[in-house]
């Protein structure tokens, strides 16, 4: 593999190992009240289908830390509660079966009340995530540095990671998040050079799709070029399916996880003679279930499909009166676009049975 990833310790949420010697795990969060059941389960099952492995909820409340059993009874991926300032709310979460948790212990006040979540995560066996943001660093820290320097978020985490350890507890991993790429870039690397704990990273607040798509790839993509990231989430102001899209499209293109279709289609020009950004997106939809790793080809003329998209494993490409459809730059047939877009999905379909069984 062209990325050497960073050395770290394997822990389990739930079923799911996080760590070097396992895949990144993506995961994302709900945007439902978890004191909603039905909404929450109907929320989570939608991200499962597009491949989300770990899900967190925010748990604001007692009645949303009781809905949390039921809610696992009816999903089949790990479930982390996000607690903030209730250490009560940590501890009942475990209790009713959370696969993790996530805190900040800055937060959640005295030490006394850190000691007893500890306590109970060791229980059960269950393992905590350290949040550390720009946004929630302790006073003596602020103070230190004046602002919310790479420097200042690192430091509060390697605290964060010696007061845990000093009660004997190793069953975590950190997120060091900023709402700019440098900051969170920055104080990750400072803190990764210190420890083998598993990392969680993402650019909190990144933003809409587009601008957050676009900070996050940026963001994450640095940091996993430099062997750093165990787990992620792509934080957008949208519905967090997108969210677990854009993550696989992420790690798709860094060839560090290759899951579902990668869509590649031309950038047009004045030789394309279909609308091929609508053509490519119809194909995308069209091929969401498929999780086995093809290359599709949508190509808007003859002369860079199949010649130019000779790689995909398969595509179609306009001409001025039918569709070409080729594989590995092989024409297997010529169709009207209608046609052409149902012996595709066959096509693609074919393949990835045939490279999940090759896989398996």
């Amino acid at each position: 593999m062209w990325i050497e990833r960073r050395k770290t310790k394997t822990i389990y949420v739930g079923d799911v190992p996080i760590g070097e010697k396992h895949p990144i795990v993506v995961q994302s969060m709900t945007n439902t009240f978890t004191e909603n059941i039905g909404d929450t389960v109907s929320q989570i099952k939608e991200l499962e289908k597009v491949g989300c492995e770990i899900i967190r909820v925010a748990v604001p409340t007692k009645k949303a830390t009781e809905n949390i059993k039921d809610i696992k009874s009816k999903i089949t991926i790990p479930l982390i509660a996000d607690i903030h300032f209730d250490y009560k709310l940590a501890i009942l979460s475990m209790e009713m079966g959370a696969d993790g948790i996530r805190i900040n212990p800055g937060n959640i006040g005295s030490r006394e009340k850190v000691k007893e979540i500890i306590k109970a995560a060791r229980e059960h066996n269950i393992p905590i995530r350290i949040g550390v943001n720009t946004g929630s660093l302790p006073k003596e820290i602020l103070s230190k540095y004046t602002h919310p320097t790479a420097e200042a978020v690192a430091e509060t985490a390697l605290n964060y990671m010696k007061f845990f350890e000093d009660e004997d507890f190793t069953n975590m991993k950190f997120s060091l998040k900023g709402s700019d790429i440098k900051t969170t870039i920055i104080s990750n690397e400072i803190f990764a050079k210190k420890n083998r704990y598993p990392i969680h990273i993402g650019i909190t607040e990144a933003g809409t799709v587009l601008s957050g798509a676009v900070k996050s790839a940026t963001g994450i993509g640095i940091l996993l070029y430099k062997g750093i990231g165990d787990t992620l989430r792509v934080s957008l102001s949208s519905h967090p399916k997108i969210e677990i899209k854009v993550a696989f499209k992420m790690l798709s293109s860094m060839e560090l996880r290759k899951v579902g279709v990668d869509i590649i289609s031309c950038p047009t020009c004045g030789r394309c003679v279909v609308n091929l950004p609508k053509l490519a997106l119809e194909v995308e939809d069209a091929l969401e279930h498929i999780k086995a790793p093809v290359t599709v080809a949508v190509m808007g003329c003859a002369v860079n499909g199949p010649g130019e998209a000779a790689f995909a494993d398969t595509g179609i490409a306009a001409t001025n009166e039918t569709f070409l459809l080729f594989s590995r730059g092989k024409i297997i047939g010529k169709y009207a676009e209608k046609e052409a877009m149902s012996k595709l999905i066959k096509e693609v379909e074919r393949i990835a049975v045939e490279k999940s069984n090759n896989i398996y």
